[in-house]
């Protein structure tokens, strides 16, 4: 006694599938679970559903569960088909039993013909759709209700809102917007993200300049329009067939803000232009202009080297560019030898390491331990000669009591004064000659000499600022004085350098101070210098990749004005830094 089981599927394309087992015994169990000789997956079907049960050429049909069955067109819960003929109905499936010959049974498995209006035999009252009205309503109801929630409010509250000065601290009146947006603001524009219309102002017009401009008043152009669209040169057929598309859409035309700005693509910065946006122009550009510029288009293959604003003389009011590759000369007004300060044997240094923590010291000195780096970690602070120097270079010049008379740096007028003032008093020494223990001995931490012996007629100023003064020992005499000192802020007005990007590696690395022996050297690092960590924007590890917006902003914030000069001191700086721009 045994069962022949044929079950067909029907493809999409109405070919039927068929496959075929044989399941041996005279008792047939038909269910949900895969533990049943045949299983039926559909949920109006129990785990255990029906056993069927052959005796020659009689079967039986017995409910196993509490759902009944349907047989012939009746339902049942136990009855015997006589001749082995039968057709058993479980939800969505029809098995028809026939006999054969030498105790076989033959059973087809089949999924029932949909009848008309999507509802079949059997699972009508297991299905959403006997409670839910039919998908074409639903879809009409859906599509009307997207229509006016994400498109017609939105376009009716946009065109009937108050047209005032965009506010990104106020919230936006357009209703719905959000659902427009193809992505979320970058940190810049974050406070917007509720208030579209401050950037579109037209109805299905790209965002304009004018929009930008409302709230970037300040910005200031890369160069004159003219110019800059000279520099761009024609444009091929390619482009010039995109920015004919562009038109239809309303686009605005070529070096807009757009260009470079792309917005709606993720929170976090703003993402830099690629180095191609500025190799367009610049990669060429001695083709179409008169311009001191070199060509750039590839920090590691195609571009200038690095040129510093610097004075290189004495007297010189206004700063000089001059090539790092040929390793210029500087002029900043004082003596001091960089080599001299960092042999670690050094006198110097043995000084530092003598003087101790308690004086901010204790080992041999370094670039820090003059150096300081700015709150930002961008720059450093300029050196001051009170707090970097003066622990070795006294400035001590008289005691009255318990207390020590130290001069005024930086002011010659008030040192003038203050050691005129010293010349009329009755004072003693500093020091005398007794060998007596302490720091005021000959040798020792305040031990004033400074000067050369002279006649006691010549005041004490004269003797100070004179060849062979204290004063001489690091600055150079002249004018009323000595001539001042110049600390530059920045060197290269036009190209950014982050010291917090680089805090991993050592001072060493790019400036060559402890072989300095003058300080009239310039010890700023050139291009060759820069790549042998950083290539163009397609360079592969271990170079970093660096775009042109790494070192660069496309918008001026100032220039390099000239050297201003104070009493005893000239500054080198711009009057106000670029902001710095969107890079890695």
């Amino acid at each position: 006694m045994s069962f022949r089981l044929r079950q067909v599927d029907t493809t999409a394309t109405g070919r039927e599938i068929v496959r075929e087992r044989m399941i041996e015994g005279n008792v047939l169990t038909i269910g949900r679970s895969a533990e049943n000789d045949i299983a039926i997956p559909d949920l109006a079907v129990e785990q255990h559903h029906v056993r069927v049960t052959a005796e020659g050429r009689a079967l039986t049909f017995e409910a196993m569960g509490t759902l009944g069955f349907t047989l012939n067109g009746r339902t049942r819960q136990l009855e015997t088909d006589d001749d082995g003929s039968a057709e058993l109905v479980l939800g969505a499936y029809r098995l028809d039993f026939a006999a054969g010959p030498d105790g076989e049974f033959e059973v087809t498995l089949r999924k029932r013909e949909q009848r008309e209006g999507g509802k079949g035999d059997g699972t009508h009252g297991f299905t959403l759709a006997s409670a839910l009205p039919g998908k074409r309503p639903v879809a009409w109801v859906l599509l009307v209700a997207i229509f006016l929630a994400f498109l017609a409010i939105p376009i009716w509250s946009f065109t009937h809102r108050e047209r005032v000065k965009p506010d990104p601290d106020k919230p936006g009146q357009v209703l719905m917007d959000a659902s427009w947006t193809p992505g979320a603001l970058s940190t810049a524009h974050h406070k917007l993200e509720g208030n579209c219309e401050s950037c579109h102002t037209d109805a299905f017009v790209a965002v304009r300049d004018e929009a930008c401009l409302t709230c970037h008043q300040t910005i200031g152009d890369h160069a004159a329009r003219p110019k800059l669209t000279l520099a761009r040169g024609p444009m091929s057929w390619g482009d010039q067939l995109q920015r004919e598309v562009a038109d239809v859409f309303h686009k605005p035309g070529a070096g807009a803000c757009t260009d470079c700005h792309t917005e709606h693509e993720g929170e976090g910065r703003m993402k830099p232009p690629a180095q191609k946006f500025c190799a367009d122009c610049h990669g060429t550009m001695d083709d179409r202009l008169k311009t001191p510029l070199g060509n750039a288009s590839d920090f590691g293959k195609v571009h200038p080297g690095f040129q510093a604003a610097v004075l290189t003389q004495p007297g010189q009011e206004k700063a000089q560019r001059v090539a790092l590759s040929a390793h210029p000369k500087t002029f900043n007004g004082i003596k001091f030898p960089h080599a001299l300060h960092l042999r670690p044997g050094g006198g110097p240094s043995r000084m530092a390491m003598r003087l101790g923590a308690r004086a901010g010291y204790g080992k041999p000195l370094d670039c820090a331990s003059c150096h300081k780096p700015t709150k930002d970690g961008l720059r450093f602070q300029p050196v001051v000669m009170e707090t970097s120097c003066g622990s070795c270079h006294s400035l001590v010049y008289d005691r009255s009591g318990g207390n020590f008379r130290t001069l005024p740096h930086g002011d010659i007028g008030k040192m003038r004064a203050a050691l005129a003032g010293a010349d009329r008093a009755p004072r003693r020494p500093i020091a005398s000659g007794r060998r007596r223990p302490g720091e005021y001995a000959p040798g020792g931490l305040y031990y004033g000499n400074f000067a050369p012996p002279q006649r006691a007629s010549v005041p004490l100023a004269s003797r100070m600022l004179s060849v062979g003064g204290v004063c001489s020992e690091c600055h150079y005499p002249g004018g009323n004085g000595v001539l001042p000192v110049t600390q530059p802020a920045r060197y290269m007005s036009n190209g950014w350098f982050d010291h917090a990007d680089h805090k991993k590696e050592k001072c060493a690395t790019c400036h060559a101070a402890s072989q300095s022996s003058s300080a009239s050297d310039l010890l700023l690092p050139d291009i060759k210098t820069c790549r042998t960590c950083h290539l163009g924007e397609d360079a592969k590890k271990p170079k970093v990749a660096s775009s042109c917006a790494m070192c660069h902003s496309y918008h001026p914030r100032g220039s390099l004005p000239p050297v201003e000069i104070g009493n005893t001191q000239r500054k080198v700086a711009m009057s106000r830094p670029p902001d710095r721009p969107q890079g890695p």
